[in-house]
């Protein structure tokens, strides 16, 4: 109203502000503050309250638990399979320690006869072709059988391939440290277990270091055989495409690692060659008990 003293100029009655509040019916506040009389209500926010819907960023309790069962689920999975291929890889590391004794090789006068009027190198030359060959015949055979592929089959396949393989390259490298005239000493139960070694590394054997001749099959060399054993499962997964392109990647890809590895052998082993003439009188090999036909290789380890 107008000539009405102003709010700001107002004067209490006292001269100071009541220290408490005065009350008033059903317990309200003269400052507007409301009542802090117990089972009021409360300016904190409310955890319990049914009535309100539930934050955004915490999930509900059926949402948790499906996450967590989904999680456990996937570590178990991630588990056995890890378990499974272990054991898998254990079983053709197995295979081949088995086979490596079996298998026939032919000491240096057997070749000299069988490939007059060669010296070392053409004649290593002859047995990495054939063993290339080799190599190749079963990528392709492998390949051809998985022309439609039955998911069941699939890993008889890949372990009939590795160990068929597996069986011709050790031949190789057995036989090529009988050219380069560097054969293991030991029975032939100790230089199938050097030439597992040699294949396992990829690389020769120099008997005058004996980290490389090695009788023994211990957990260093089983871990070793197990990762070679793995490189070339991944390798040879190819071979497995239907429609016949499985033979041809796998002839290919077979022919290509078994040169490889013949070229690493050669290589480790023309720097500890002794020439022809200079090789002392060596005993003819040992015939194994049980030999391994390598033509029925893959039929067999299949």
């Amino acid at each position: 109203m107008t000539g009405s003293t102003p709010p700001r100029k107002r004067r209490f009655l006292k001269g100071e502000a009541d220290s408490v509040p005065s009350q008033r019916r059903h317990g309200a506040r003269d400052d507007e503050r409301g009542s802090s009389d117990s089972g009021s209500a409360s300016l904190e926010p409310a955890a319990d309250r049914a009535d309100l819907p539930v934050r955004a960023d915490t999930p509900a309790p059926v949402a948790r638990r499906r996450v967590a069962v989904i999680r456990d689920r996937t570590r178990e999975g991630v588990r056995k399979g890890g378990n499974r291929a272990r054991a898998a890889l254990g079983h053709l590391a197995d295979r081949i320690i088995d086979i490596a004794p079996r298998i026939p090789v032919r000491d240096l006068a057997a070749l000299r006869r069988q490939f007059p009027g060669l010296g070392p190198e053409q004649l290593a030359d002859k047995l990495v072709a054939g063993a290339a060959t080799a190599t190749a015949t079963v990528g392709a055979g492998i390949g051809a059988a998985a022309m439609m592929p039955v998911p069941p089959a699939m890993p008889t396949e890949l372990a009939a391939e590795i160990t068929g393989v597996a069986a011709i390259e050790l031949k190789l490298i057995a036989e090529l440290h009988e050219v380069y005239g560097v054969r293991p000493p030991g029975t032939l139960k100790q230089r199938s277990t050097a030439y597992l070694n040699s294949w396992s590394g990829e690389r020769g054997i120099d008997v005058s270091k004996p980290s490389t001749v090695s009788g023994a099959l211990n957990s260093r060399m089983k871990q070793q055989l197990r990762q070679q054993i793995m490189k070339r499962v991944v390798r040879d997964l190819p071979n497995l495409m239907p429609f016949m392109v499985g033979a041809a990647v796998g002839a290919v890809m077979n022919r290509r690692d078994t040169r490889r590895l013949a070229e690493r052998i050669r290589a480790d082993l023309r720097r500890v060659q002794v020439p022809w003439d200079a090789l002392p009188a060596l005993p003819p090999l040992e015939k194994p008990a049980d030999p391994l036909t390598l033509g029925d290789g893959p039929k067999e380890l299949g």
